[in-house]
């Protein structure tokens, strides 16, 4: 039986995914915080520089059950099919996605999966913004990319959910909100 946690912040740019993974992480007691940002080759060949690195990272996690640690991840496979489907990368990332899925669905943790978005588009423009944003070679910053990350993001949460919603709690977050309240409706979800 699961003693921990898996949770895994995903969005679009600019949803605010490294405060509430920051927020997560000193939040809740033993949660190790992982930032990953996957391959910025996007050619076919880097496709299997990022299928290893998932495999990895599985088995990694793997590792890890029972062992009264929790994990928070900001941003892991799901952005790379993320990406795949936007046409952000030249390859497709169907085939691998799924058994990845699959295999993240069976372990043995309390898993949830966090979707951050953001219901009023024009607050994309305020955070891209922000001078300390890192930008991405193949998905460049703007309030067009982000929201149809969003739109791909909010997809993917309800097929998650459709598929494994008895082994992963779906969770959706507008972020527009006071950060207070979304920290409090975070933490009223995820709590033991």
């Amino acid at each position: 039986m699961a003693n921990s946690k898996i949770i895994v912040v995903e969005g679009p740019q600019g949803a605010g995914k490294t405060t509430i993974t920051d927020f997560i992480r000193h939040k809740i007691a033993y949660t190790n915080l992982y930032r990953l940002s996957g391959s910025n080759d996007s050619t076919p060949s880097g496709k299997a520089k990022s299928v290893e690195m998932y495999i990895d990272l599985l088995d990694y996690i793997e590792k890890l059950q029972n062992k009264n640690i929790n994990l928070c991840f900001d941003r892991t496979f799901f952005s790379e099919a993320i990406y795949c489907r936007l046409g952000f990368k030249e390859y497709s990332y169907d085939d691998v996605f799924d058994k990845f899925l699959e295999r993240f669905a069976n372990f043995d943790f309390d898993i949830y999966y966090i979707t951050l978005y953001l219901s009023n588009a024009k607050e994309f423009e305020k955070r891209l913004l922000r001078s300390d944003k890192g930008v991405t070679k193949y998905a460049k910053f703007s309030t067009d990319s982000s929201v149809k990350q969003q739109e791909e993001y909010l997809k993917m949460a309800e097929e998650i959910k459709q598929k494994y919603g008895d082994k992963i709690h779906v969770i959706n977050i507008d972020t527009c909100k006071e950060i207070e309240k979304v920290e409090e409706e975070i933490i009223n979800l995820i709590k033991d």
